[in-house]
């Protein structure tokens, strides 16, 4: 088995869970090819280089695997045959080198993967600050009242 890496780009207009089943779909579509997927990058919403079918941003996706190479052609003729992605691109990692590196981008998107979990606090710390904002929100309310009753 190869490792091998596949970033799609999903149309911009999905809601979020059209978004996740389509992610789930293309997995499938390798675990189905006797694929054992080592981990995945969501990338997010970016802005495409050019329009793509007059999509001005795409939703990037990556896709660390291993599989056998003769599996690669069916899964790309299912990639081919999704209406969902605008585009894909698989980059094979063969040389010992290259496998080193791929073995890096699998661990530096495991660490990426655990980090918005320790994120997921901080916008907890954020709010604080909003209420703050409030009571200045007052003051100029009471600012404005007071200078319409000196008239």
């Amino acid at each position: 088995m190869r490792n091998y890496e596949n970033l799609v780009i999903i149309k911009p207009t999905f809601t979020a869970e059209e978004i996740q089943s389509s992610i789930n779909a293309i997995e499938e579509t390798i675990t189905s090819n006797g694929g054992v997927i080592a981990t995945t990058d969501a990338m997010g919403m970016r802005k495409l280089a050019y329009p793509i079918n007059k999509n001005e941003r795409g939703y990037y996706h990556v896709i660390y695997y291993s599989v056998a190479p003769s599996a690669i052609s069916e899964i790309e003729r299912r990639f081919r045959i999704n209406e969902d992605l605008l585009r894909f691109v698989t980059i094979k990692y063969d040389t010992n080198r290259e496998i080193a590196a791929w073995n890096h981008l699998v661990e530096k998107a495991n660490k990426k993967a655990e980090a918005p979990t320790k994120e997921e606090v901080a916008p907890v710390q954020e709010e604080a600050p909003v209420a703050t904002e409030e009571p200045a929100q007052e003051e100029v309310a009471t600012t404005e009242e007071s200078s319409t009753t000196q008239e």
